[in-house]
């Protein structure tokens, strides 16, 4: 009897050795701010994470109590994105050194009063309503990973949804004001090779040619500075370097680095300068070559580059030096000349931390009414692309955020609409430009400037009283376009706003109300002139009420069925 044929095979045999399995990779933590060894254990991450974070002193200052209680219950820790991977150590140590909890929520504990079943008696004070009153006072810490808005700055939104008594701010910070709550900073204590970074100082600036420079580096690497000007003194006599400022009477404090303390302060971008003698600061500082240790973001390098006479920049990671290219700061001027004839301005609100935030908002949109121009206010996070796209009334974007990495420089065209600084814009709405070259980014100086200036107009006298028609006609510095837009809010004495007589009510009385309307609650909306002036302006937008009692299309019975087999397919084949 011969064998059953075997069946074909169906598919060709496959192993290890016709394909490979795609297996996913280990990610590897970047701790390289740490500066650990090739191989390391665990009692040497928190070793060193004790160590780069002065995990010690932060436990020293939670331990604080007022009349015999923590005073801080409710404790927040933001952390960057690089420096996420330490949270876990770090709150585990927190955890162990101070019995500190990262329950949202209390849970309630049923105890006995005397070792026998739960208590019954709901009315005594000194039973389970201790234990619980007790419990309820232990710390609690809270991990913010994602921020707000810029990392460098203090998260006070998301603080204040877990109601914190402290926000702990690890990494580089910009040492803005706070508004409300007590923050510690905790910069880390990052190594960098000394004896590279003198001989790059020395091949930049080299020794005996009477260079003026200054020394400064972001805040985590500003401990190095005080050292580091001490021993290039001698060889560089005109050198200073700039120390972090922290005002005293803010709640804040540094763990881990004292910075100096002067009497008579000369400071500016949040430092102090050592070294210098006392005069103009602005003049002073032009005549200095900027050496700063660590890359600045590029609205901080580009300030930077305002102040000095040149900045070369060291990278403590690539080890090498550089001097450009940085920001453009005729890009800016081009920005600013744009928005003198721009109709519709958005404040768009990058920060809500920053103290006289609120104050600027205010003011600006103040100034920008008396001027004529319409103005939006946005908070939408973490501006991109793609949000600010979806606004395309605004003809200039004006971004309050922080110096260090709040403000949008669109060095690629990135962005739809040309972004400026309240600076810039201030320049725009000005009857007389004067572009000095500065680029000022503080708040608190924005509004000295606004207020004299209001002070100056009132001694003055109103200009602006004279007629539309007596205006001269505005043309577009860039393009050289006549543009009829710029002042929308001055249009408003000429619109007809008359009450119209009642017509009945009907499904679209409110559609149709506002759909032709483009002065709401005596104020012009820019909105609505850009709706009215598209081609389509939305579903149902062209329906016609009047031709109703007119036939309208007839309903036909479709195909039916589904695609291998359809009725009239069926019918044709029977």
């Amino acid at each position: 009897m011969s064998e059953a044929p075997a069946a074909p095979a169906l598919s060709t045999h496959q192993d290890d050795t016709t394909f490979s399995y795609d297996k996913v990779k280990a990610v590897e933590k970047d701790r390289t701010h740490l500066n650990l060894p090739p191989s390391y254990d665990h009692d040497q991450l928190v070793q060193k994470i004790n160590q780069y974070y002065s995990v010690d002193e932060i436990i020293l200052s939670l331990k604080e109590q007022v009349d015999g209680h923590r005073k801080y219950n409710k404790i927040t820790l933001q952390f960057p994105d690089e420096l996420i991977c330490d949270s876990a150590t770090i709150v585990h140590e927190l955890q162990r050194q101070l019995g500190a909890t990262v329950e949202s929520q209390p849970t309630a504990t049923h105890q006995s009063c005397s070792g026998g079943s739960p208590c019954s008696n709901k009315t005594n004070d000194s039973c389970c309503k201790g234990v619980q009153a007790e419990s309820s006072t232990s710390q609690k810490i809270y991990i913010l990973a994602d921020t707000s808005y810029s990392p460098c700055c203090v998260d006070e939104v998301a603080a204040e949804h877990v109601d914190s008594d402290l926000v702990i701010h690890f990494g580089d910070a910009c040492l803005n004001p706070v508004d409300k709550l007590v923050t510690f900073y905790v910069f880390g204590k990052p190594t960098v090779d000394l004896d590279h970074l003198v001989a790059e100082f020395k091949a930049r600036y080299p020794v005996g040619e009477d260079n003026k420079v200054m020394l400064m580096a972001d805040s985590p690497h500003s401990h190095l500075l005080e050292g580091l000007y001490h021993s290039l003194k001698e060889e560089y006599p005109n050198l200073a370097y700039a120390d972090l400022y922290l005002d005293t009477q803010s709640k804040v404090k540094v763990i881990g680095y004292q910075p100096t303390r002067s009497s008579h302060p000369l400071k500016v971008l949040n430092r102090i300068f050592s070294g210098l003698s006392d005069g103009d600061l602005d003049d002073t500082l032009s005549q200095y070559d900027l050496f700063h240790i660590t890359v600045p973001k590029s609205p901080r390098l580009l300030q930077l580059t305002t102040r000095f006479g040149s900045v070369t920049v060291y990278d403590p990671k690539e080890r090498k030096t550089s001097q450009g290219p940085f920001p453009n700061l005729m890009r800016r001027y081009r920005f600013m000349q744009m928005a003198r004839t721009a109709g519709t301005i958005g404040l768009l609100v990058n920060t809500l931390s920053l103290s006289n935030t609120k104050n600027l908002i205010n003011s600006m949109g103040k100034r920008i009414k008396d001027s004529g121009k319409k103005h939006y206010m946005f908070v939408v996070g973490k501006p991109n692309v793609a949000k600010l796209a979806n606004f395309e009334n605004v003809d200039m974007w004006c971004v309050l955020g922080c110096d260090h990495q709040g403000i949008i420089l669109d060095q690629t065209n990135e962005y739809f609409k040309p972004i400026i600084t309240p600076y810039e814009l201030l320049l725009a709405l000005s009857d007389d430009v004067t572009w000095t070259g500065k680029w000022e980014t503080d708040f608190k100086k924005l509004l000295d400037q606004m207020v004299d200036e209001e002070a100056n107009q009132e001694d003055e006298g109103n200009e602006d009283d004279e007629d539309d028609e007596d205006r001269p006609p505005e043309f577009n510095p860039v393009t050289g376009q006549y543009v009829s837009t710029s002042r929308p809010l001055r249009q408003l004495n000429h619109l007809r706003i008359a009450a119209e007589p009642e017509e009945e009510e009907s499904e679209t009385s409110l559609v149709k109300k506002f759909s032709s309307t483009i002065a709401i609650k005596n104020t012009v909306s820019t909105s609505a002139v850009h709706l009215q002036n598209r081609h389509w302006t939305g579903l149902g937008s062209d329906y016609n009420q009047d031709g109703l009692d007119e036939a309208g299309a007839l309903v036909e019975e479709g195909r039916a069925g589904v695609a291998r087999g359809y009725d009239y397919d069926r019918e044709a084949h029977q």
